[in-house]
């Protein structure tokens, strides 16, 4: 009887099939993610009357890249995009795609990124303001000078990071009406600039959130005052 200390059987190309299986695994259940989310898209949008259009669509950065979350990385689009009059607002809603490098011994790698970016047009243009959660890369940027604007209330000013060249505009927006919605909706990230107002994710939203959104977008719209759109 022979013994070997070594099996017979090819490992190697065992772990490479199954390597390889595992890729097109990875692919397939992608494809089929991204379809379904595209039907359901529509499926909203139509229930909407909203327009839907799934290309990608690299206008949309070009156009809006004042915005600061859109002014990131590289190969930047949206897609899966709704748009048109939503409760008497235009709107734009959208998965967005950007890209970012990495180097090492072994060359360049890519990172790719995605997040869920909704837009509403206002009828007047407006100066810069931001207003994000308070956290780790704020402070650090406070520390490098760029201060940001504190309220009368201290709960606001400790949970919102609000920065504007002109403060008067920043007081304006963030009035008590407007003070009293974020603190209920503290994972809001606005951006108002030029003719637009905007909400930025840090991820893909679920399909479920999009509705949800644009109401959050069109509630925050109907918090400005009015005197803010008289020329």
């Amino acid at each position: 009887m022979n013994f070997h200390g070594q099996s017979d059987f090819p490992i190697a190309p065992l772990i490479a099939v199954l390597f390889v299986g595992a890729i097109l695994v990875g692919v397939i259940y992608s494809y089929i993610a991204d379809r379904k989310r595209r039907e359901a898209l529509f499926e909203l949008a139509q229930r909407l009357n909203l327009d839907f259009d799934a290309g990608n669509d690299d206008g949309i950065p070009g156009r809006f890249g004042f915005l600061k979350q859109l002014d990131q990385g590289d190969n930047r689009y949206a897609t899966n995009v709704i748009s048109g009059n939503y409760r008497q607002n235009e709107i734009l809603a959208f998965d967005y795609h950007y890209e970012t490098y990495t180097y090492d011994k072994n060359g360049r790698h890519t990172e790719h990124h995605w997040f869920s970016f909704f837009i509403l047009t206002l009828p007047t243009t407006f100066p810069e303001l931001t207003i994000r959660r308070e956290g780790f890369f704020t402070k650090i940027a406070e520390v490098f000078g760029y201060q940001d604007i504190n309220f009368e209330s201290a709960e606001f000013s400790k949970t919102f990071n609000v920065r504007s060249p002109d403060k008067k505009f920043a007081y304006d927006v963030c009035n008590a009406r407007m003070i009293e919605y974020l603190l209920a909706n503290r994972d809001l990230s606005i951006e108002i600039e030029n003719e637009v107002i905007a909400l930025a994710f840090t991820t893909r939203l679920a399909v479920e959130q999009f509705e949800i959104n644009l109401q959050r977008l069109v509630e925050i719209r109907s918090r400005l005052p009015e005197y803010l759109f008289i020329n």
